[in-house]
Parts: C-alpha cells; sequence; structure tokens
C-alpha cells in the first residue's frame, strides 16, 4: 500500500511551514536518510530527510507553496512491486496553497486524514504512516517503542520487531488542541481595518512564518501568564573598570567582551544562587532546574530569535562570549537547530545599545522570568558617606510569572543579579 509522506512537525511549536525545495521528483527512488526537501518555518529553513525506502509516486505538494500543515500529505512513496495506480483517489486530493485563509483549513483537511500524532509524556512521538498502520493493526501503543530512525522517528521497522501490548486509551488529542489552536487574540477584522483606512494611501505587508508566530505567542503569553514587574538600578563603574581591564588582557587573543556578557553571567549564577527561580510552569506542576540555562533575545530582520546558552553558570566570560557571539550570527542567518533556541527557564532582552532607557519585556513561555535591560548612562550618586557622585547607572526591569516566581523570591532573583554585577569580581570565584 502508497505510504502518505506528511508534513513533519520540525519544532515543538510549528504548526505549519513552507514547502521551500523539493530534492527529489516523480519516479526518483529514496533511502532512509536521503535529503528529500527543504522546509522553512517560523525560524529557519531546515532539510527534510527520508525514513522509509521507495519510489516517489506523486508530489502533493508544490516547491514554494505556503501554510502547509503539520500532518498534510506532501507526497506519496510507492513500495516495490507497486505503482502510481495504487495511489488512487490519494492524488485526486487538491494541494493546499497560498490562498485566503478561510480556504486553507478545508483543503489541509481533506489531504491530512492521517490519525493524530500519539503522545508520550506530553510530547510528539513521531513515526511514519506506515508506522502507524502497523502498529494500529498489531494493537501497539506507539509512545511505548523507541524509534531508530533520525531523531528518534519510529519506522516500519520498529513497529514489526515490537511485540504486540494493550494499546493505550487514546492520547489526549483533544486536550492539546487548545495549544495547538491558539491564534492572535480577536480584533477589528481585516475588513474593517481596510474600510477605516480606505481613504488613504498604503502598502500591505504579507505576514512571514515568524512574524505570525510571535504575534500569536506573545499575545497568548501576555493574555494567559500573570506578569507583574521589579525594577531596580544597577551601579556598573565597578563593571566597567574591571572590563577595560579583562579586555586589556584578552586582547592579544583577539577576544572582547560586552557588558551582556557580564549579564549572561550574572543572570546564571543568580539562578544558582535563587534556586527555586530556576524553574518553569508545566500546566499542572513546575519544572525546577538544575543548571542554568539562559535564552537571549536577538534582533534580525523581520523578527527575533533567543538562543539559548546552556549550562551558562559553568562557563567563563570569554567562552559565553564566543558561544553568544556565534549563535547570534547564526540566528541573523537563520541558521540555528530548533534545540538551539529553545528551552531554558530564564531570557534576557537587552535594548541598552538603541539607547532605551527602560522597558518592560513580556515572558515567552514557558520561561518564568525576562529581564529587560536598559542603557547604562552617568547619574547622580548619593554615596554611602552621604556624599552626592556621578556614577553609570544602568534601569533593569524583571517580568515574572506569578505562577512560579512569587513577589520576595522575584526579588531575591533580582537583587542577587544586582549583586553580580556590582561586585563583578565574584563572578569569577
Amino acid at each position: 500500500m502508497p505510504t502518505e509522506i506528511l508534513m513533519p512537525a520540525l519544532s515543538p511549536t510549528m504548526e505549519e511551514g513552507t514547502l521551500a525545495k523539493w530534492h527529489v521528483k516523480e519516479g526518483d527512488t529514496v533511502s532512509s536518510g536521503d535529503i528529500m526537501a527543504e522546509i522553512e518555518t517560523d525560524k529557519a529553513t531546515m532539510e527534510f530527510e527520508a525514513v522509509d525506502e521507495g519510489v516517489i509516486g506523486k508530489i502533493m505538494i508544490a516547491e514554494g507553496t505556503e501554510g502547509v500543515k503539520v500532518n498534510a500529505v506532501i507526497a506519496i512513496l510507492l513500495e516495490d512491486g507497486e505503482s502510481a495506480d495504487d495511489i488512487g483517489a490519494a492524488s485526486a486530493a487538491p494541494a493546499p496553497t497560498a490562498a485566503p485563509a478561510a480556504a486553507e483549513a478545508p483543503a489541509t483537511a481533506a489531504a491530512a486524514p492521517a490519525p493524530a500524532a500519539p503522545v508520550k509524556d506530553g510530547a510528539r512521538v513521531f513515526a511514519t504512516p506506515l508506522a502507524r498502520r502497523i502498529a494500529a493493526d498489531k494493537g501497539l501503543d506507539l509512545s511505548a517503542i523507541t524509534g531508530s530512525g533520525p531523531h528518534g522517528r519510529i519506522v516500519k521497522a520498529d513497529v514489526e520487531n515490537a511485540s504486540a501490548a494493550p494499546k493505550a486509551a487514546a492520547p489526549a488529542a483533544a486536550a492539546a488542541a487548545p495549544a495547538a489552536a491558539a491564534t492572535m487574540a480577536a480584533g477589528p477584522s481585516t475588513d474593517v481595518v481596510l474600510k477605516t483606512y480606505a481613504d488613504r494611501p498604503f502598502e500591505e505587508v504579507k505576514l512571514d512564518g515568524m512574524r505570525k508566530v510571535i504575534a500569536a505567542r506573545l499575545t497568548e503569553a501576555k493574555q494567559t501568564v500573570p506578569h507583574f514587574y521589579l525594577r531596580r538600578d544597577i551601579q556598573l563603574d565597578a563593571l566597567m573598570k574591571f572590563r577595560s581591564q579583562l579586555n586589556k588582557q584578552l586582547e592579544p587573543r583577539g577576544d572582547k567582551l560586552s557588558v551582556n556578557d557580564f549579564i549572561i553571567k550574572a543572570c546564571a549564577l543568580a539562578l544558582q544562587q535563587v534556586p527555586e527561580a530556576n524553574a518553569v510552569w508545566a500546566g499542572d506542576r513546575t519544572l525546577k532546574f538544575e543548571k542554568s540555562d539562559v535564552a537571549v533575545a536577538v534582533a534580525i530582520e523581520g523578527g527575533l530569535f533567543t538562543p539559548v546558552l546552556r549550562d551558562a553558570e559553568m562557563k567563563s566570560l570569554s567562552a559565553l562570549s564566543a558561544e553568544m557571539k556565534d549563535l547570534a550570527g547564526r540566528a541573523r542567518d537563520r541558521k540555528l537547530a530548533p534545540h538551539e533556541y529553545q528551552g531554558g527557564s530564564f531570557a534576557i532582552s537587552n535594548l541598552g545599545m538603541f539607547g532605551i532607557d527602560n522597558f518592560d519585556a513580556i515572558i515567552n513561555p514557558p520561561h518564568s522570568a525576562i529581564l529587560a535591560v536598559g542603557a547604562g548612562t552617568k547619574k547622580p550618586i548619593v554615596g554611602a558617606d552621604g556624599e552626592l557622585t556621578v556614577g553609570i547607572v544602568m534601569s533593569t526591569t524583571l517580568s515574572v510569572d506569578h505562577r512560579v516566581i512569587d513577589g520576595a523570591m522575584g526579588a531575591n532573583l533580582l537583587n542577587a543579579i544586582k549583586d553580580n554585577l556590582e561586585n563583578p569580581l565574584t563572578m569569577l570565584a
């Protein structure tokens, strides 16, 4: 029986993508691991590998097609002995196009009769269509099978070698539906807005995948995450002097530390000093972490990335600086892999280089907090002896998820960040 090749979910948050390019054509023979296509997600363009052997019987989605839903049929794979005649009605389904959104959902639904993907420990289990059919025939629970295909995907051999076991109750696909169906908040309709400005010249700018996801995710975050805000001014004189000394010593190596490198290190250490705050909200529980994985917002054309520096508390300032430069450069080229911008419990958004004094940042779920960093500017300061002096002061705002972090805990976290930055030598201890 011909095998349907489905639009893969290349990241946990992917709901649709663009089939940017086919590397195969109808009639080509493919083997497991062959590159079949390039798929553009909201964050990057990634290669899609074949997981089964066979012949491409029919390509259902033309390259360049936008808005292809996850699990939509994008091609038909024929096994030995099968021909194009075996494809049958499946090939007659119209391919989705970048047509109006109202027509997109029915077309996708008609093209994607595949059963809902199983779930294991809250995460989707990836399996080929053929593997799912064999598992259904044998009464196997896919969540109990370890996949041997690319990225752990369950393939035909895995289910053929598995022994039959009672299949678990149908995964709570309906429960996952609200999260998958998260959309931008209702507001004035497109028609209403167009009529409002009908007498004014304007240009319609089409939203790309990244901008759509940013709009949906941050709207959802602001509506569902109970934010509260903590603010502190941080004096940077000691840090600036220490940074200058370090950069002179690092100059022969070609390294140069930025203020942001110190902020990353200070936040990573603060999460160790206030370990209760190093956690995320997980629906009916919180997940508390041992390591400090810190995300840093990086502006790119049309949106932003938040690459994650893992185990940041363990790394030297120069190592953090080099890693951040690498991640930021590849983020701007949209070359990051999903595991490089997903995860973490805490984020940093620094607009100081743009001259912004202070601002409030929106938490990016599932993070429990984000530190908004403003510019360091010279301000009058009352010293410990009561005398008025001038110092470099940086304004910070910590946005906090109240489900995870209460007021006192958030204050302790921000105070720890402040102490680390105002006493930079202690970060090397």
